[in-house]
């Protein structure tokens, strides 16, 4: 070795090496989080969109009912016209408005459940916030 070379001093190699180490693992293990928090949210955004079709159905069943709630209100009105007494045009009116209030129901029911809030993946974020918040604490306590 000549004069000019310069050598660590010693101790400074394994540092290095220990330095990298940990740098590898902490990179590998932030890529392993950001995998299981991707997994998560695509479960918890199945399991959204599975509550929304559910919903979607109830507004397609509160149509129907709407459909069948107009259709005897439209019974009621042939009825007045044709019949000379009160009964059977207060019982159609009964019938159609009792179907269309429960159609009105179900439809108010599925939009309410079809509003983005409630198909934001909440657990997910929580998640991401504790995680922020955990490496957060130890970077500030090295």
């Amino acid at each position: 070795m000549s004069s000019t070379e310069t050598r660590p001093p010693e101790g400074v190699r394994p540092q290095i090496r220990e330095t990298g180490s940990l740098l590898s693992q902490a990179i590998q293990q932030v890529i392993a989080l950001m995998r299981g928090e991707m997994d998560l949210f695509r479960a918890e955004l199945d399991q959204n969109v599975k509550k929304a079709g559910a919903a979607v159905g109830m507004v397609v069943g509160g149509i129907v009912l709407l459909l069948v709630a107009l259709n005897v209100l439209a019974g009621a009105a042939v009825t007045a016209i044709v019949a000379t007494g009160l009964a059977p045009l207060w019982s159609a009116l009964i019938v159609g408005g009792v179907l269309l209030v429960v159609a009105l129901i179900l439809v108010k029911s599925g939009q309410s459940n079809l509003k983005l809030a409630s198909l934001a993946p909440t657990r997910t974020r929580r998640n991401l916030e504790r995680d922020r918040d955990v490496v957060a604490k130890e970077m500030t306590h090295e």
